[in-house]
């Protein structure tokens, strides 16, 4: 990649004296003092992919996705530290500067090849871990907006000077790689629990910020005279697809960030109504909004004084009527005793507030444990959804163990955890056969268990359909054979329990459920 400076300014018209003296003093003082050649070399030297850098790139990931799982910001900012992803994109940018297409495809190379690891390491990092719900540090990463971009475009500014001016590029390096190391651990974490949402928005994120840095520096490496040589076709096409990129960009950032703002309003708004709500001397302590849910979910705790004690249901009919769209409004109230002092109110405020929680979590893994036994897991591997209650788990293979053991564990842990729905999912296998006796097509209570148990297991097993044997393929058949009509006592049982049928190739005496092509989640 070379460079050439034009030696001497293009004609001025005499009125263009002010412009022209512009130039001669940006070619002097601004282009003038700087080592092209030098600075391309530098930057050729460093911006391909090498065995260094994918190490390097590998480990400041999994520094990265650590430090998001642990929420520690300082444990993601030692990441940036070792990140080598400045140099192949400055590489990128000066390459565009310069109509580079070599080294254009030498820096996308290096890039794409440092993403990639980034993303599969960090998401082998996530399937091993322990720790896998979203924390704070992972969800900033997930809904991109303008502020980013400007995030990125003023990292990428003093990225550019530092190389070209050659001060201090260690440190804007660390800046450079904070706008896009944590994109793509975020990315590798989404990717790892399967979560689309998570993965898509991260991936936002790092476009954009992948984006704003290359231009930025393409922009920066034209200001310093880098690429001055090129037609004025040439530069007038770099500058109309800048402006255009920029553009494109900053149109769905800038909704996004507008979509932010009204939330942040509605927060308030919410936080108002219910303080508004209850007397002077209640407090909101806690407010928590899903904006994504349909309705609007609300969560909220009100510390309010015990004669205070409101109507959920009214308060929801409230907030529902000045927000004009349907809530959900989940109200936990903590009550205090007006005679107690203010030190004592604290107290009690505090002890009470903790004492509901700790109960909360207490029961929580109380089940969880009970749970865990009974599928013969650790309590780390039960799923625990507080809000609606509901717990589940997926048992691992015992020796001798049928269908039938599993539903009685369930049952069994259903009624020690009242008011919790408990789901145990059993080892995939085989259903259970359901037997008829000789010249007979009713189902006796032992086919009816087996029928019924394998309703279960389908359920369990996300099977929404079953395929029956002998079940015949065309409705209303006149004479129905003994097959067929033990088929259809099968089917009719099934169809209670809420599950497809479809017919299977005819049995014997037995018939195996198995399920049906194509019905399978």
């Amino acid at each position: 990649m070379t460079d050439r400076i034009a030696e001497t300014p293009p004609e001025a018209p005499e009125s263009g004296l002010r412009a022209l003296a512009i130039y001669r003093w940006w070619k002097q003082s601004i282009v003038g003092v700087i080592d092209h050649e030098e600075v391309v070399d530098r930057i050729i030297a460093d911006s391909g992919w090498s065995p260094r850098y994918a190490f390097m790139t590998m480990m400041s990931a999994g520094i990265a996705v650590l430090g998001l799982l642990l929420s520690s910001p300082a444990v993601v900012i030692g990441a940036m530290l070792i990140s080598p992803l400045m140099s192949p994109i400055l590489g990128l940018g000066f390459s565009l500067a310069l109509f580079d297409f070599a080294e254009m495809r030498r820096s996308l190379t290096a890039l794409a090849v440092g993403a990639v690891l980034a993303v599969a390491f960090t998401a082998l990092i996530v399937l091993a871990s322990p720790l896998k719900a979203p924390t704070v540090e992972i969800l900033a990463r997930t809904r991109p907006n303008l502020f980013d971009l400007l995030v990125a475009l003023f990292a990428a500014l003093a990225g550019t000077f530092a190389i070209i001016r050659g001060r201090g590029e260690t440190i804007v390096g660390v800046a450079i790689a904070t706008a896009l190391m944590p994109p793509l651990a975020t990315v590798g974490y989404g990717l790892a629990i399967g979560n689309m949402a998570i993965l898509s928005g991260a991936l936002a994120l790092f476009a954009t910020n992948f984006l704003t840095i290359a231009l930025s520096a393409t922009i920066m490496a034209r200001f310093y005279g880098f690429g001055h040589y090129l037609s004025s076709q040439q530069s007038w096409t770099q500058t109309v697809v800048l402006a255009l990129v920029f553009v494109g960009m900053s149109v769905p950032l800038a909704v996004s960030l507008g979509r932010i703002a009204r939330e942040t309003v509605m927060t308030t708004q919410i936080r108002s109504i219910l303080t508004g709500s209850f007397s002077a001397n209640a407090r909101v302590t806690q407010l928590d909004v899903d904006y994504d849910h349909t309705p609007l979910l609300i969560r909220s705790v009100v510390i309010a004084p015990r004669a205070g004690a409101k109507d959920s249901k009214a308060i929801e009919s409230d907030v529902a009527r000045q927000l004009a769209q349907p809530v959900r409004l989940q109200l936990d109230q903590v009550l205090l005793d007006p005679s107690v002092g203010s030190v004592g109110a604290q107290r009690a405020e505090l002890e009470q507030a903790s004492a509901a929680a700790a109960a909360d979590d207490a029961e929580a893994m109380s089940i969880a444990r009970l749970v865990a036994l009974a599928a013969g897991i650790e309590p780390d591997d039960v799923t625990i959804d507080r809000d609606h209650r509901r717990i589940a788990a997926t048992a691992v293979p015992l020796p001798d163990a049928g269908a039938e053991t599993y539903r009685a564990l369930e049952q069994r842990a259903a009624q020690t955890a009242k008011g919790w729905h408990v789901t145990i999912v059993p080892p995939l296998g085989s259903l259970p056969t359901i037997r008829f006796a000789d010249n007979i097509d009713t189902l006796d209570p032992p086919a009816r268990e087996a029928v019924l148990l394998s309703a279960w297991e389908a359920r369990r097993w996300n099977i929404p359909a079953l395929a029956v044997p002998g079940l015949p393929r065309e409705p209303g058949v006149a004479r129905p054979s003994l097959t067929q009509r033990r088929g259809l006592a099968v089917a009719a049982l099934l169809r209670q329990q809420r599950i497809v049928t479809v017919p299977a190739p005819t049995a014997g005496q037995s018939f195996a459920l198995s399920a049906s092509s194509g019905a399978v989640r």
